[in-house]
C-alpha cells in the first residue's frame, strides 16, 4: 500500500503521511465529517474533499489489486506467466492498461483466428507479418492442405490475415495508440430512426447531428444516450475511419513490399471487425461515465445549496397545500412541526367559499398563535398567496411561497405512512410543505434526492455513484449543522456520522420508551451504539437544555476535560467561558496542547466556546413574488421580474418566477462576459433578477436574462466579512470538488 499512498499524495499535492494516516483511521471506521473535523492533528488539518478523495481513491485502487491478482492467477494457471509478464501486470496503472496486457490470454470464444491456427496457418501469419521481400503468394502454396480445409492459396492467405488481425486488435501499443486516437478525434453521430420524426420530437435537435465526444457536453451526451435507449435516435461514436487506418498504416507497415499489402489487409480487416468495435465500447463507457460525474457533480452541488437552505427555525407554522377543485389542504404546525390541526378551506373557484376560507384562517392564525405561513409553490400557489395576503393578517405574521416539489413524493412514502398512519396524503404533504420552511435540511432527507427536481438527467446517470455522490453531500450538510438527538426524524439520524438506519432506528426507539436524552453520555445507553459509533457520532448530536452546556455544542465529549481545565484554571464555570469574551481572551492554548490534542483542534473549541452550537446556515430572509403576475398569461417581454433560482445545469440555471413555470437562462444569458460554467455566476435558493425574452405559451418555455441591470442579488454569505468567508472557504465545497477530484482519477 505505501506505493499506492506515494501515489495519492502526489495526485493531492498532500504529504505521503497524511494518506497513510487517513487510509488508517477510514479502515478503522472513521467517517469522513469526523476524521476531517476531530483528528486534525493526525490528518495535518485535511478537510472532508480531501479525505473523501483519499478514501474513493484507496478504493479504486484496491480494485486493480484484486483484478491483478485474477489476472496473474490466470495466467499462472495457463503456464504462461513470465518474470517480463508479471511485471507488466505489477506495474499496470490503471484498469484499461491491465486489460490491455491481458487480452492475448483471456480465454476467448472460438474466433476465425482461431480457426486458422487449428488450421495450421500461424506460421505463414508470421511470415507475412515480418514483411520480408517475398513473395506472399508463393508462401501461401506451401500452406494449402485439403485435409485441413485450405483449399487454395486465398484461403491460406485469408487465414493468415485474420491471425494478424487479432494480433492488431491485441496489440498493447497498437490499442494505447488506438485510444488516444480516439478519445481525441471520434465524434458524436446521431440520426432520428426512419419513420419516427414525429414520436421523436423532443429530440429533434439530433435529428442530424454530430460533434466532437471530446467537446461534448454532458446534458447533450446523456440526451442523446436517452434517445438512442428509446429507440428514436441512432448514435455512433466513431472517428473517421480513413484517419484511423492510415494511422495503424504509419505503425504497423514497413514499406511496399506484397506482404505489406497483405498486412494493410489485415489492419483494415482487424480496425472494423475488432479494434473499432472494442474502442467504440470503451469510448461510449469513457464518455458516458465522464457525462455522469458532470451531471453528478451538478446535482450535488445544487443538493448542498437547498439542503443548507436558511430555516425558519423553531416557529408556529400555518402550511398551505394549494389547489382549485379539491380546495387548499391547510395544516397548523407547533415550533417542533408536530401536527396540531387540518382542514381543507375553498376560497378559490368553483367553490369560491372566500368569506368562510378567510375567517378559517384568521381563526387558526390565532387559535395556534401561528408566526408564519408557509403555501405550496404548485397549483394555486400564487392565486393563495394573493389571497392570504389580502386578509389583514398581524404583520408579525410572515407568508412564504415554499418549493413543494417532491412533497407529494414524500406523503405517499412508507416514512409518511409511519408518521401520519391516520392522515391522508394532502395532509402529509401540507405538514411536509411547513416543515419545509421550518428546517430544509430535516425534512429533505426524507425524499428520495432524484426527486427534488435539481438535477439534470438523474435518472440516467449511474445510480451507484448518484447515490454515493448524493450520500457524501447529505451527511456533510447534516453533520454541519448539528442534530438536536431528541427532536430528530429517524432519516435525519440516519446521515450522523457512525450511526446509520439501524442505530437511527434504535434511538427514536429509546426515545420514545425513556424519554428524551438528558446528556451525551446517555446516548450510550442504546442498543447496539457501541463505542466506536458514540465516537463518531457524538460530537455532531446535540442535547437541547443540558445540565453540561457543552452537550448543546460541537466541542466532542473527548475534550471535556480540557475544557474544564480551561475553566479551572481561570477559576470560573464553564458557562462562564461559553458567556465571557473577556475570559475566553485570557486562555493560553499551547498550555493545553496533549500528544493527542493539538492547536487545530484547540483552536476548534476556543471557536465553539464563543458560538456553541453555531448553524452554519444564513439567516431566514422571506422572498415575494412581483405582484399582479401569477401564470404565463400576464409575462410580456422586456418585464423586470424577482425570482428564485430552482435548479442550475450546464446549460444554464431555471428560476421560479411565480407563474407555475420555471423559466430558463440560457447560460449565454446569465451574464454581460462570457460563461463557462453557470454554478460561477448562480446557485439553487439564490434570488435574482430576470428579464424577460420570450414567452411560448404552446411549449410552456420562458427565456428571460439576467444581462444588463438583472444582477443576482449578493447573498449574505457573500456580503459576509472576510473572516467568515475564508471559514467557508475551508469548508470546501464538497460537491463540486469531489466529482473533479473523482473524475481526475478516473480510468
Amino acid at each position: 500500500m505505501q506505493v499506492h499512498f506515494q501515489r495519492i499524495a502526489t495526485e493531492l499535492s498532500i504529504n505521503p503521511k497524511q494518506v497513510a494516516t487517513t487510509v488508517e483511521l477510514l479502515d478503522q471506521g472513521g467517517t469522513v465529517p469526523f476524521i476531517s473535523r476531530y483528528r486534525k492533528e493526525l490528518t495535518g488539518s485535511l478537510d472532508e474533499v480531501e479525505i473523501a478523495s483519499i478514501r474513493d481513491r484507496v478504493l479504486q485502487l484496491r480494485e486493480l489489486d484484486k483484478r491483478k491478482e485474477a489476472v496473474l492467477k490466470s495466467l499462472k494457471e495457463q503456464e504462461k506467466l513470465t518474470d517480463e509478464l508479471e511485471k507488466q501486470v505489477n506495474e499496470a496503472e490503471t484498469m484499461a492498461r491491465l486489460e490491455d496486457i491481458y487480452l492475448p490470454y483471456k480465454p476467448k470464444r472460438r474466433t476465425k483466428a482461431t480457426i486458422a491456427r487449428e488450421k495450421g496457418l500461424e506460421p505463414l501469419a508470421k511470415l507475412i507479418f515480418e514483411q520480408i521481400n517475398a513473395d506472399p503468394y508463393t508462401k501461401a502454396a506451401d500452406f494449402v492442405d485439403a485435409e485441413k480445409q485450405v483449399e487454395d492459396i486465398e484461403q491460406a492467405l485469408q487465414g493468415a490475415r485474420d491471425i494478424m488481425a487479432e494480433w492488431i486488435n491485441e496489440d498493447q501499443e497498437v490499442r494505447a495508440k488506438m485510444r488516444r486516437f480516439f478519445q481525441e478525434k471520434a465524434v458524436f453521430k446521431a440520426r432520428v430512426y426512419p419513420g419516427k420524426e414525429e414520436e421523436a420530437q423532443k429530440y429533434r435537435d439530433y435529428f442530424d447531428w454530430e460533434e466532437s465526444v471530446a467537446k461534448a457536453p454532458s446534458h447533450r451526451v446523456l440526451a442523446m444516450r436517452r434517445g438512442e435507449s428509446e429507440m428514436f435516435l441512432m448514435l455512433d461514436t466513431v472517428p473517421p475511419e480513413e484517419d484511423a487506418i492510415e494511422l495503424l498504416d504509419r505503425h504497423l507497415i514497413q514499406g511496399n513490399t506484397q506482404s505489406a499489402e497483405q498486412v494493410k489487409l489485415a489492419i483494415r480487416d482487424g480496425y472494423k471487425r475488432l479494434l473499432q468495435p472494442s474502442m467504440e465500447t470503451e469510448l461510449r463507457m469513457i464518455s458516458k461515465k465522464k457525462a455522469d460525474e458532470e451531471a453528478i457533480e451538478v446535482f450535488a452541488k445544487n443538493m448542498k445549496e437547498l439542503l443548507m437552505a436558511a430555516p425558519l427555525g423553531s416557529k408556529n407554522v400555518m402550511a398551505i397545500d394549494p389547489g382549485f377543485r379539491t380546495g387548499c389542504k391547510l395544516v397548523c404546525l407547533d415550533k417542533q412541526g408536530q401536527l396540531l390541526h387540518f382542514e381543507a378551506i375553498y376560497p378559490h373557484e368553483p367553490q369560491r367559499q372566500t368569506a368562510k376560507a378567510g375567517a378559517t384562517i384568521k381563526h387558526l392564525a390565532e387559535k395556534f398563535n401561528i408566526e408564519a405561513i408557509a403555501i405550496g409553490n404548485g397549483t394555486a400557489g400564487r392565486e393563495s398567496e394573493t389571497f392570504v395576503n389580502n386578509l389583514g393578517l398581524p404583520k408579525s405574521i410572515t407568508v412564504v411561497m415554499v418549493n413543494e416539489s417532491g412533497a407529494s413524493i414524500y406523503s405517499a412514502s412508507q416514512i409518511a405512512r409511519d408518521e401520519f398512519p391516520n392522515e391522508d396524503i394532502t395532509v402529509r404533504g401540507a405538514v411536509s410543505i411547513g416543515r419545509r420552511l421550518m428546517d430544509p435540511l430535516a425534512e429533505l432527507v426524507k425524499i428520495d434526492p432524484k426527486s427534488i427536481g435539481v438535477g439534470q438527467y438523474q435518472h440516467d446517470v449511474d445510480q451507484g455513484a448518484l447515490k454515493h455522490s448524493l450520500d457524501d453531500v447529505v451527511m456533510s450538510c447534516v453533520n454541519a449543522v448539528g442534530v438536536e438527538v431528541n427532536t430528530a426524524s429517524e432519516q435525519l439520524l440516519t446521515y450522523v456520522a457512525g450511526l446509520g438506519p439501524q442505530l437511527a432506528k434504535n434511538i427514536v426507539e429509546y426515545r420514545n420508551t425513556n424519554g428524551p436524552f438528558k446528556d451525551r453520555a446517555s446516548i450510550k445507553n442504546v442498543t447496539r451504539l457501541g463505542e466506536k459509533a458514540f465516537e463518531q457520532a457524538a460530537g455532531f448530536l446535540r442535547i437541547r437544555g443540558a445540565a453540561n452546556p457543552l452537550d448543546e455544542s460541537a466541542v466532542h465529549p473527548e475534550s471535556y476535560a480540557i475544557v474544564s481545565q480551561m475553566a479551572k484554571d481561570l477559576k470560573c464555570s464553564v458557562t462562564d467561558l461559553i458567556q465571557k469574551e473577556e475570559l475566553r481572551k485570557q486562555i493560553d492554548l499551547k498550555k493545553y496542547i496533549t500528544d493527542q490534542i493539538g492547536l487545530p483542534t484547540l483552536k476548534d473549541i476556543l471557536s465553539e466556546l464563543a458560538k456553541p452550537g453555531r448553524d452554519p446556515r444564513e439567516q431566514f430572509e422571506a422572498f415575494s413574488f412581483m405582484e399582479g403576475v401569477n401564470s404565463m398569461e400576464d409575462l410580456r417581454a422586456g418585464m423586470k421580474l424577482p425570482g428564485i433560482v430552482t435548479n442550475v445545469t450546464n446549460f444554464g440555471a431555471f428560476v421560479d418566477i411565480g407563474v407555475h413555470q420555471d423559466g430558463l437562462v440560457h447560460i449565454s444569458h446569465l451574464s454581460d462576459t462570457f460563461v463557462s460554467n453557470p454554478a460561477d455566476i448562480v446557485s439553487v435558493q439564490q434570488r435574482v433578477e430576470v428579464t424577460v425574452l420570450e414567452v411560448d405559451a404552446s411549449r410552456k418555455r420562458i427565456s428571460l436574462s439576467m444581462k444588463g441591470e438583472a444582477k443576482p442579488q449578493v447573498k449574505k454569505s457573500e456580503r459576509a466579512k472576510p473572516k467568515a468567508k475564508v471559514q467557508k472557504e475551508s469548508e470546501g465545497d464538497m460537491a463540486s470538488k469531489l466529482a473533479a477530484l473523482r473524475g481526475k482519477f478516473g480510468g
